[in-house]
């Protein structure tokens, strides 16, 4: 990450060798630092004399490997915790560094890591959530421009859950799909709300759960866009950001014909690989009718789709529990940058939508820019389109204006924003 590559591609590639427990503990740590490392700093930061950011790099992820082992890994002891995190500490500080490490981690161990360690939630909003919280500033401050406290707090709890393994049938009903599933032991709980989605709460791995019922990974969130896609029986789709696929597979599911296009060939590689899966995994169930092309957004590589889904790339803050890093890597100016290139991709592929045609956003966003005011700014320069909701998914996740709305706070799912349009 502090090269700059995405967590879970840089964790995939850093753990191919290791088998599945050793995975998941390595994951369990990586992935906590960073969804509670807000809350770490804090911590160590009161620790250190000049301040944590005077700490070398190395040395401060030391740290925090060791506190993060000792406060939320009770399978490590916290005599193993603090040797470890001291011998990496020196490793990458040098010899001189032991004792500083052992001091900060074992006061902190006596004193505990609890909320009362940290400012007031009620009179100062801002730090708690920033801090306990462990979300940047300025994005907290964001989000209480247009929450409330209390909407806030559930948001910021929501982004620190870890997200479960969550499945979209393709072939059979989430109920047929659970009681497969049970019969190979393997707990499953369908998910409800439309999303054709179960729930694998315990800890069977994601290949023998997938070996049982054709399926994608995907959150209900997302799943929920294809259901207010909403094509009729007979559309021919264009997916124009399709990997790695599950949207794509989904609304193939339903019997639509799907051209899935991407940019990048190593990723829509991902999706040719799920589509031959499910095909074969499937049988004659279903005919998964998908071709792939490589081609950029920009120049959308169809003419006349009968439905268009834009599914383009943008912040992520909806995905935070999944994707923790993302809450670290942003910045204003990035979220500037990506409202302007969502823009040009609304233009781009408006273009291509006949009369009559239905144009869908979509974002895994809960930024107005890339959401609401997004939309509007291009209904008033595209005065040819307007909203066309349908009925695909349940009111409560319909805003006044008809978009679909997902807010992980209230749902439990991750948060994703989309606006049907149809062309007159």
């Amino acid at each position: 990450m502090a090269r700059g590559r995405r967590l879970d591609r840089a964790f995939a590639a850093a753990t191919r060798s290791l088998d599945a427990r050793d995975r998941a503990w390595c994951r369990e740590l990586v992935f906590g630092i960073q969804r509670l490392r807000g809350r770490l700093d804090h911590l160590l930061d009161q620790r250190v004399k000049r301040g944590l950011e005077s700490v070398k790099a190395g040395v401060r992820d030391s740290l925090r490997i060791g506190l993060y082992e000792i406060l939320y890994m009770g399978g490590v002891p916290e005599y193993a915790a603090v040797s470890q995190a001291v011998d990496l500490a020196q490793s990458k500080g040098g010899r001189g560094v032991a004792g500083f490490a052992n001091a900060v981690l074992r006061g902190i161990a006596r004193d505990g890591g609890g909320p009362e360690n940290f400012p007031d939630p009620e009179t100062h909003p801002v730090e708690f959530l920033s801090t306990w919280g462990s979300h940047p500033r300025w994005l907290v401050e964001r989000w209480l421009t247009r929450w409330s406290s209390v909407d806030v707090t559930g948001l910021v709890e929501a982004n620190n859950s870890v997200p479960p393994l969550t499945l979209r049938c393709l072939c059979d009903r989430p109920e047929d799909a659970v009681k497969a599933l049970r019969r190979e032991q393997i707990a499953a709980v369908a998910v409800g709300s439309g999303t054709g989605c179960v729930v694998i709460p315990g800890h069977a791995s994601l290949e023998e759960a997938m070996a049982v019922v054709p399926a994608v990974v995907q959150d209900p969130a997302a799943a929920l866009v294809v259901s207010y896609a909403n094509p009729s029986p007979d559309a021919r789709i264009a997916d124009v950001c399709a990997a790695p696929g599950g949207k794509t597979l989904a609304l193939a599911a339903r019997g639509n014909v799907v051209l899935a296009a991407d940019r990048s060939l190593e990723r829509l590689r991902l999706v040719r690989e799920n589509v031959d899966r499910v095909r074969e995994q499937s049988g004659s169930r279903r005919g998964f009718r998908v071709t792939t092309v490589q081609a950029d957004a920009l120049a959308p590589p169809v003419s006349r789709p009968d439905l268009l889904l834009l599914d383009v790339p943008c912040t992520g803050t909806g995905t935070l529990r999944r994707n923790p890093d993302i809450r670290w890597r942003l910045t204003p100016n990035r979220l500037d940058e990506m409202a302007a290139l969502q823009s040009r991709f609304l233009d781009a592929c408006a273009d291509v939508v006949p009369s009559g045609g239905v144009l869908v956003y979509a974002t895994c966003s809960l930024e107005p820019e890339e959401n609401e005011e997004q939309i509007e700014a291009f209904m008033a320069r595209r005065p040819e389109f307007h909203m066309d909701p349908g009925e695909g998914v349940d009111g409560e996740f319909l805003s006044d204006r008809g978009y679909l709305y997902v807010m992980p706070q209230s749902c439990g799912f991750d948060g994703a924003f989309a606006a049907r349009m149809r062309r007159v």
